[in-house]
């Protein structure tokens, strides 16, 4: 049986003080291997200052295209920002807007562009990329984002094929919602996975915390470890850590920190024989296996 390669991803890099001091801690006491960085976040600066001084934290590119600032000034985004001078509050308003307008698919293109200049200018390897809401399995989006991707040297990118029935076997809560989600995102993977088969961009097996996002705690991670199949030799697990909660149930949260930073959760890992790693290592697993530097599988 080969080794499970897991990533244990924190989103939200540089949204406030509280997700990185919270990402830093999990990283630096817990099992935190990689992080995803909102280059236009309110803590941007900070959370880039906190990362050089982690080379060990792998930090990706965690495109924000719904319900944040722009990277672009407001005067390029025309027909993009609302009233407000903001991006989208709803990303199938976003996707929409996508979808039928050439106008604001340009404008989108030089906002993504915008926000991987932004993180070449941090000085940071990219480790992967990622979206806030996920919107970047948009099919118009991903047309835009993936060559984007190989350009600018991203190794992997989120898949989030998660897994529907284990996932109701250890919470079934919001059970409509998952069941749609899971459903709609399923369709947009494979859209997807058809398309990274031929680029040199790699993604993990299994993407854990989709269906669960808000509320990746100790007890369900703990439980989730075992429950892998021996048949997925890559995972991911993004989380939502913070020292203080946010408004919303999906987090940010303490008890995402918690999870992270839990000797049951360790030990889960250690019993489940996986190797914590990040998305540079586990596109070097093609060839060979990598333990991710700096980190142990215990």
């Amino acid at each position: 049986m080969d080794v499970l390669q897991l990533i244990f991803n924190g989103d939200d890099y540089g949204r406030a003080m509280s997700v990185n001091q919270a990402i830093i801690r999990a990283h630096e006491r817990g099992v935190l291997t990689s992080t995803s960085l909102m280059v236009t976040g309110d803590a941007a600066e900070d959370a880039v200052s906190q990362a050089h001084n982690h080379p060990t934290l792998a930090v990706g590119l965690h495109l924000t295209l719904t319900a944040s600032r722009s990277a672009l000034p407001a005067h390029e985004l025309p027909h993009l920002l609302n009233a407000r001078g903001r991006l989208p509050a709803s990303p199938f308003l976003a996707g929409i807007l996508c979808f039928f307008s050439s106008v604001v698919r340009a404008e989108l293109r030089r906002e993504i562009i915008a926000q991987f200049e932004r993180f070449v200018d941090t000085g940071l390897p990219l480790s992967h990329v990622d979206s806030h809401h996920l919107l970047h399995l948009h099919p118009t989006l991903f047309s835009i984002l993936l060559p984007l991707a190989e350009k600018y040297g991203a190794q992997g990118i989120r898949l989030p094929r998660d897994d529907l029935r284990l996932a109701l076997s250890l919470d079934r809560r919001r059970l409509a919602g998952k069941m749609a989600w899971s459903s709609t995102y399923a369709l947009l993977c494979r859209m997807a996975e058809r398309r990274l088969r031929e680029s040199p961009v790699g993604y993990a097996d299994r993407v854990y915390g989709f269906l669960q996002t808000g509320s990746m705690h100790e007890a369900y991670l703990a439980a989730l470890l075992p429950r892998i199949p021996p048949t997925v030799r890559s995972a991911e697990i993004y989380c939502h850590p913070s020292l203080q909660a946010f408004d919303g149930p999906y987090g940010p949260n303490p008890g995402d920190l918690a999870a992270l930073l839990s000797p049951r959760v360790r030990q889960a890992i250690y019993e489940r024989k996986a190797r914590l790693s990040n998305y540079a290592a586990l596109a070097l697993s093609r060839y060979r296996r990598m333990v991710c530097p700096g980190q142990c599988s215990s």
